[in-house]
């Protein structure tokens, strides 16, 4: 944003600020909030109730305190966490855990000389990858010692809300607080504006009043607002005339209600032009923006009982807008709030009035909000798989990869990294990372193969380790030096499907037959680079991969020869196992004797044989002894 906007939050200057912490009603549904102490190293609990958290949640940097740290009354507003270069060009606090919605988000920015260089810093803020604000230097004198408080509305997406600093030149990011309330995501007319702007305060204004709201004083506002006095903004010419109005009444309808949260304190105070003048302010505003306004009115004027009493009309810049009637449009202390959406702006001032038709015209409260248009983001699944290769790479903290790595697009990417819009224009997508001789020393992560339009790839002269994952370029991979580095492990064959046609894989520990279709890209005119690695083979100008083994296993010629050998043992098994059977089949049907029993039998035979001899020489002896009868 440009200086002009420097202009409005110094509207804003320092006073004695806390956040929105006193406690919502039941009926509130949104209680996600965090306030957070930048610098701050513990809890602490403030004189309005204010939790605040000690500093967490941010990517880099150093801590410091003010020079003259008395000035300030709260302690939140004592410390600082500044940004040097050697934490990178960019730097960010990541709130984690958020439910998707529309978020209140308010930091307070001071200098205060806490370095002693008398050199405020210049340099840019985002919310969630658009730029919000710019800051650039020399402060005023003011806003150099005392800050300013500076708040918008801004949709978080994808469960964490990046609020990030990018440096300008050398100079070092500063924040002091850091407070992000969730709120109706319906707020603020977001069902015509859609989320396509973040809504930056240029002047909240409470009509009749001081500043008052949480930090200021006990007054509740349930998003966290304050509401500061519109006395420096009432044109000359009205502010001697302007007259301040008030009521005690505890009972104005219509307020504190979905989806705005409006607080009540807000009508029971107005101002009202004298006789039949005008009411005119003059609000500060970047001529390049668009802008919307919201405009608070209540009938708490007890001599105002019926349409037609006060009648004003409101004019922007010199058109005519809308004719008010409170009392015809809601009656009688209740609140009215009407918004309307200035364009094409052709100076830095928008003057808006209220001029007297009958009556007396009378405002309580206007809100001032620059519609600043959300910047396009990284695609959310190649954020996930960059986050995830800094992890895995180790990328030092002075490359400041922190944040979304290709928005906001006013801002260099992060270092080493390429965008360019998506086909559709709906988003942005990686398309180059070149990390050589950074003196990495992590892995590829597997994630990489996230980035689908990914087309060059450098991350040679590192000291990387580990395998090439099996997804590495086999979308839209065209170069490739991962040349120098100590990976290990056989070349993926996700790389033979890719359009590469370069491949620089020198110099590494790789091991394994090369695909022929990876080192055909030399004979198509490509260039290809495979020396230094002693494991591989396969190719020419490669020694020979042995017959059964390569990639540091067996090649599928071995398995094949494993299997047909197996098959070839188990088929002779088989056999031998048949015979045996066969034969041990035959015997079970020979009927022969035993051969024991064959010995018995021979034995009993020869006994018989010796008997039958003996009985025959015994009857033979016999018969020459006895006479025969027919002898004499």
């Amino acid at each position: 944003m440009s200086e002009v906007l420097l202009l409005s939050l110094s509207l804003l200057l320092f006073s004695s600020f806390s956040s929105a912490a006193v406690a919502p009603p039941q009926s509130y549904p949104f209680g996600i909030s965090y306030h957070i102490d930048c610098g701050g190293p513990t809890d602490s609990t403030d004189q309005f109730n204010t939790s605040w958290l000690s500093d967490r949640f941010f990517t880099g940097g150093s801590t410091a305190i003010v020079s003259e740290p008395l000035r300030f009354r709260h302690s939140q507003e004592k410390t600082l966490r500044y940004f040097p270069l050697s934490s990178g060009k960019k730097n960010c606090y990541a709130v984690p855990n958020l439910p998707n919605g529309r978020y209140y988000v308010r930091s307070f920015t001071v200098y205060d000389n806490y370095d002693g260089k008398s050199h405020s810093p210049s340099f840019d803020a985002s919310v969630e990858g658009t730029v919000v604000f710019s800051w650039r230097s020399p402060w005023s004198e003011d806003l150099a010692r005392s800050g300013a408080y500076s708040d918008l509305f801004a949709f978080v997406s994808d469960g964490q809300a990046d609020v990030c600093f990018y440096s300008i030149a050398t100079d070092p990011p500063v924040i002091g607080t850091l407070e992000l309330v969730q709120v109706d995501p319906e707020s603020y007319d977001s069902g015509s504006i859609v989320r396509d702007f973040a809504l930056v305060n240029y002047g909240r204004l409470s009509m009749g009043s001081g500043q008052w709201g949480p930090g200021f004083s006990n007054d509740t506002d349930l998003f966290g607002r304050s509401w500061q006095s519109d006395a420096d903004f009432l044109s000359p010419e009205t502010k001697k005339s302007a007259k301040e109005v008030t009521t005690r009444s505890t009972i104005i309808a219509g307020t504190e209600r979905s989806p705005n949260y409006f607080p009540m304190k807000l009508f029971q105070t107005a101002v009202k032009a004298v006789g039949a003048g005008a009411l005119v302010y003059e609000l500060p505003v970047d001529a390049k923006l668009d802008y919307l306004l919201w405009f608070h009115f209540a009938e708490i004027d007890p001599g105002v009982t019926r349409a037609g009493q006060r009648v004003f009309d409101l004019e922007i810049n010199g058109k005519n807008v809308k004719q008010i009637d409170i009392f015809k449009e809601v009656g009688s202390l209740h609140a009215y709030s009407w918004n309307y959406t200035v364009k094409n702006l052709s100076s830095t001032v928008l003057t808006v009035k209220l001029a007297t038709v009958a009556g007396a015209a009378l405002i309580s409260g206007l809100e001032n909000y620059a519609l600043v248009p959300v910047d396009l983001a990284t695609v959310p699944e190649q954020v996930f798989a960059m986050r995830a290769l800094k992890d895995s790479l180790r990328v030092p903290d002075r490359m400041g990869w922190n944040g979304d790595p290709c928005a906001p697009t006013s801002w260099d990417a992060w270092e080493g990294v390429t965008c360019h819009v998506n086909k559709n224009g709906t988003a942005l997508v990686i398309s180059q990372i070149d990390l050589g001789s950074q003196g990495l020393k992590g892995y590829i992560s597997d994630q990489i193969s996230l980035l689908s339009n990914l087309v060059s790839l450098n991350l040679s002269s590192n000291s990387l380790e580990g395998t090439l994952p099996s997804g590495l370029g086999e979308k839209s991979l065209s170069r490739m030096d991962l040349s120098d580095n100590q990976f290990t492990g056989s070349i993926p064959e996700t790389l033979t499907t890719s359009s590469l046609q370069l491949v620089l894989l020198n110099d590494n520990l790789l091991e394994g037959r090369v695909p022929e279709e990876l080192y055909s890209i030399a004979v198509h005119g490509g260039a290809i680079d495979l020396s230094g690695n002693k494991g591989l083979c396969g190719v020419p100008s490669l020694p020979n991969c042995p017959l059964f083994w390569e990639n540091g296993g067996l090649s599928s010629k071995g398995k094949i020869a494993i299997g047909v050998s197996s098959a070839l043992i188990f088929c002779v098994l088989l056999l031998v196992v048949y015979i045996f059977c066969i034969r041990r089949r035959r015997n079970d049907y020979d009927f022969g004797l035993p051969q024991d029993l064959m010995s018995l039998y021979a034995k009993r035979n020869r006994y018989q044989r010796q008997k039958s001899l003996m009985l025959l020489e015994m009857e033979s002896q016999h018969a020459k002894a006895l006479p025969t009868p027919y002898t004499q």
